[in-house]
């Protein structure tokens, strides 16, 4: 099976990130979007075995690493704050 591992690693740091705003509107549509934003900025980290995933996991461990993560999901709520599409979702 195969796993864009950055997606699970997004998903666990993600609702830390988004618990220290808050003045954002935290809607499914906004969360995907952050996810969305986040994901399209960071490599990808594909795996297909379960030692590909252990592997992985330990990339979480290197500091650097989850500052970039915690980095890009910081800018990504930045833009989508910016311009939620769920208001113009409503207005149409």
């Amino acid at each position: 099976m195969l796993k864009n591992y950055m997606e699970v690693f997004i998903d666990d740091e993600l609702s830390e990130v988004l618990n220290r705003y808050e003045n954002i509107c935290k809607c499914p549509l906004c969360i995907e979007d952050i996810k969305a934003v986040a994901l399209n900025r960071l490599k990808p980290l594909y795996v297909v075995t379960e030692k590909g995933s252990l592997y992985t996991k330990l990339n979480e461990l290197e500091v650097q690493f989850k500052i970039d993560v915690i980095k890009e999901i910081t800018n990504a709520i930045e833009i989508v704050s910016e311009n939620p599409r769920h208001i113009q979702h409503l207005e149409a």
